[in-house]
């Protein structure tokens, strides 16, 4: 079927979707609202992953404000949100369930529990049908918003990877390619909305499992350096992005995990690329080998 992407930048929008029939490329300025009214007008389903730069978080809240109001005015039916596992705050339990409280005690966990607030608030009254689909970090191939981006670059090139500690903690992360058919799936059924989901990864893994595959996938001798909480804020004093990652590394030392049963109990089976599989085809992705500068990216 035919899909509407939008995005501010035409070239980035033609270089990833312009060979997809399929497609139909919109721009859109989010800080006008008859900008965001004309991309949104025809649509029927709204997927929303509209993101900001980490220092600029406080933007969410605005964004999806103004994003819902359009939609509501062009009378399109329904709002999928791509979600993170942000507004849960520090886990309770081992793995958590769709059921576990929502008390964000972050700033960001506050700001994406406030956009999620909007779309639910918005659902209950009639106006527009929600649902709200929550990932954890993910990878895959040209996903550079992934912690594990620069392990993928350095091992694609012999070199040495630069990860936030600590890497031996249980973790999970969702293949991107994994992503589409779970949200197609769940925008069409009717008992999707109205609430929020859990779509865990293909299993509990680490940091330090992964990055080791990587590398011997790559065919060399795994090699990183590890940040920990210190050195974050240390390069923080310099680096706005760093320094907003500092309140989310308790990600790191206390993971969520997440229970994607009830998700699975709607739709069936779910389609989940086991880690190995992913790595390989990310890696496969990475030619001709891009550079490996900067910090490694959170999703957020």
């Amino acid at each position: 079927r035919g899909y509407r992407v939008v995005g501010r930048s035409r070239e980035g929008l033609q270089r990833e979707f312009g060979a997809d029939p399929q497609a139909e490329i919109v721009t859109w300025n989010p800080d006008d609202m008859a900008s965001i009214q004309a991309a949104a007008r025809g649509v029927q389903t709204l997927i929303y992953l509209v993101g900001v730069p980490y220092w600029q978080f406080h933007l969410h809240p605005v964004l999806m404000k103004r994003t819902l109001d359009a939609a509501i005015a062009e009378g399109v039916e329904r709002i999928v949100f791509i979600a993170s596992v942000y507004p849960y705050g520090r886990p309770r339990t081992d793995v958590v369930h769709e059921s576990h409280p929502r008390v964000p005690h972050t700033n960001k966990g506050r700001l994406r529990k406030a956009q999620e607030d909007l779309l639910l608030a918005a659902d209950k009254t009639g106006s527009i049908n929600v649902t709200i689909l929550r990932l954890p970090d993910f990878y895959g191939p040209g996903v550079e918003n992934s912690f594990l981006h620069r392990a993928f670059v350095a091992a694609s090139q012999g070199k040495r990877a630069q990860l936030i500690g600590p890497i031996d903690t249980p973790h999970e992360f969702v293949y991107v390619p994994d992503v589409g058919p779970t949200v197609t799936a769940l925008m069409d059924h009717p008992g999707a909305y109205g609430r929020f989901w859990n779509l865990g990864g293909a299993g509990v893994t680490s940091q330090a499992a992964l990055v080791e595959d990587i590398y011997a996938q790559a065919g060399h001798p795994a090699k990183y350096s590890v940040l920990g909480p210190g050195m974050v804020r240390l390069i923080g004093l310099f680096s706005p992005f760093m320094r907003e990652l500092g309140e989310m590394h308790y990600l790191h030392t206390s993971p969520v995990i997440m229970d994607d049963s009830a998700l699975r109990a709607l739709l069936g089976d779910i389609r989940k690329t086991p880690y190995r599989d992913g790595i390989r085809q990310t890696l496969a992705a990475l030619s001709p080998a891009p550079a490996a500068t900067g910090h490694p990216h959170p999703v957020p």
